[in-house]
């Protein structure tokens, strides 16, 4: 079963939003997950970013097996039943209804995502168990509200019963002037206690700081590739304060409750990400 009102946008109109000179986040990582669903552009720009960063493809996968591991402890240990995945990208692996549904089929999710690449995808993401049930906004994470306060989240999710937010290679894209740490608190301020904030992010902590500092100037100086900030420790425990970290707390995103994953997990300066999961008391 799927939402009763999927997005069913007009080619033409999607079509119209799709710039397919300017690479796009979405895009990218779908390229360096080896996906299809990316365009010249994209491809250029991951290209570039892999000769700075040549272990960018085993960031990306790492950061969609996290996914992978915190939506199975929620679903399985916390007993999360209903999740908010922003920055959903373009449909691959493990999507998130995929793995809450094979654990608990009940589970409802809402994707948002504001790439019209991922619109056109998005019936992919609205496939659900006849138990449980998905949505999808289009919608931007800069205005927290509106997705908070959409009538097709508060149609498809319970705000009295706990949420999972998920904000999973995202935040990264905020920068200090659009007031990250506001966006997040307007994000978990209607989730009730028993909500679970779900994060990763990027960050120069494991990199040689002449690294670092080439992938900041690339955020800084090429207007193509998006605006990006690199959050230290401190930075993205920020986002946590009001929360209880689930141990084994702001880890390398590789290493967070890993131990079924193959071994030796890569380095942190390979994937170069904070991992971490907090609960709203």
């Amino acid at each position: 079963m799927v939402h009763p009102n999927p997005a069913s946008p007009s080619a033409g109109g999607v079509a119209a939003r799709i710039d397919t000179t300017v690479p796009h986040p979405a895009r990218r990582y779908d390229y360096l997950l080896g996906g299809k669903d990316n365009f010249a552009a994209d491809r250029a720009s991951a290209e570039a970013m892999l000769a700075v960063y040549p272990t960018a493809r085993t960031a990306a996968m790492e950061n969609r097996r996290f996914l992978s591991r915190a939506v199975t402890y929620l679903a399985r240990e916390a007993g999360i039943r209903q999740f908010l995945d922003i920055g959903t990208g373009i449909p691959s692996m493990d999507n998130t209804h995929e793995v809450a549904q094979s654990i608990a089929p009940e589970s409802r999710i809402v994707y948002v995502d504001n790439d019209p690449i991922v619109l056109v995808h998005a019936r992919a993401l609205l496939s659900s168990t006849p138990q449980g049930r998905t949505a999808y906004l289009d919608a931007d994470l800069h205005r927290p509200r509106e997705i908070v306060n959409h009538p097709d989240l508060l149609a498809t999710l319970d705000l009295d019963q706990p949420v999972a937010l998920l904000l999973v290679a995202i935040m990264h894209f905020v920068v200090d002037d659009a007031d990250p740490y506001g966006v997040v608190d307007q994000l978990m301020a209607p989730l009730p206690s028993g909500s679970f904030l779900v994060m990763t992010h990027f960050t120069g902590d494991f990199l040689p700081p002449e690294l670092a500092r080439k992938i900041e100037a690339a955020w800084r100086e090429n207007p193509a590739n998006g605006q990006g900030r690199s959050r230290n420790a401190e930075e993205v425990g920020r986002f946590f304060d009001k929360l209880e970290l689930v141990p084994p707390g702001i880890v390398p995103l590789a290493q967070w409750r890993a131990e079924s994953e193959p071994q030796p997990r890569p380095a942190p300066v390979d994937v170069s990400g904070y991992g971490a999961v907090g609960r709203k008391p």
